[in-house]
C-alpha cells in the first residue's frame, strides 16, 4: 500500500512547522545589562563565628559581597588536621576566593561562578585548592535588615552574616 502524497507532504509540513517552533522557542537573547539583584543583600556581609568552632576539627568562615547580580566570596578555612603541605594550608589557616552571578527564588540563594585568586582573576593555576566552578545553594532566613543566616545544601553548620558595608546597585552594561 502506497502513502498518498498529499499526506507525506503535510506530514513533512506538520514536521518542518515543529522543528523550527522548538528552535525558536528554546532561544532567547541575553540581557545586556546586568539584572539588580536582591536589594536587601546589596554589600558586604562578614560571618564572625561558627557555633562551638572551638571543638571542630575543622571550619571556614565567610565574607560576602554581593553588587547587583554579581556575588565575590572569600572562604577562611581553619583546621586542626593536616589536609596538604604546610606551605599551603600555613599551618591550618588557608582562604579561598570566588566570584560570579547569583539569583535568588523563594527562599533559595543560587550562587554560581568560579574559584578565584585574591585579586578576584579567573584561577588558572590548581596549586593547593580548589580549581574550577564554584556552586552553592544556601536557604536564606532574613532575621533582621542586618543579620541573615544561610543554610548550605552541603553543610550543617548555617552561615550566620552580618551586614558590614551597606552599598546600592548601580547597573552597568556587559
Amino acid at each position: 500500500m502506497q502513502i498518498p502524497f498529499s499526506f507525506r507532504l503535510s506530514a513533512f509540513t506538520f514536521l518542518t512547522a515543529f522543528v523550527f517552533i522548538m528552535v525558536c522557542s528554546s532561544c532567547w537573547m541575553n540581557p545586556n545589562t546586568q539584572t539588580p539583584g536582591q536589594s536587601y543583600l546589596q554589600g558586604e556581609w562578614q560571618q564572625d563565628s561558627v557555633p562551638g568552632q572551638k571543638q571542630l576539627l575543622t571550619y571556614s568562615l565567610y565574607h560576602f559581597r554581593f553588587t547587583c547580580d554579581s556575588f565575590f566570596v572569600s572562604i577562611k578555612s581553619f583546621s586542626k588536621v593536616n589536609y596538604g603541605a604546610d606551605s599551603c594550608m600555613k599551618g591550618g589557616h588557608w582562604t579561598e576566593y570566588t566570584r560570579g552571578h547569583y539569583e535568588q527564588r523563594n527562599d533559595t540563594l543560587f550562587l554560581k561562578g568560579q574559584f578565584c585568586n585574591l585579586d578576584y582573576t579567573i584561577k588558572e593555576d590548581p596549586g593547593c585548592f580548589r580549581i574550577g566552578v564554584y556552586e552553592e545553594f544556601f536557604k536564606v532566613t532574613k532575621k533582621t535588615d542586618s543579620l541573615v543566616q544561610l543554610s548550605s545544601t552541603t553543610g550543617v553548620i548555617p552561615i550566620d552574616a552580618r551586614l558590614i558595608k551597606r552599598n546600592t546597585c548601580h547597573i552597568k552594561p556587559l
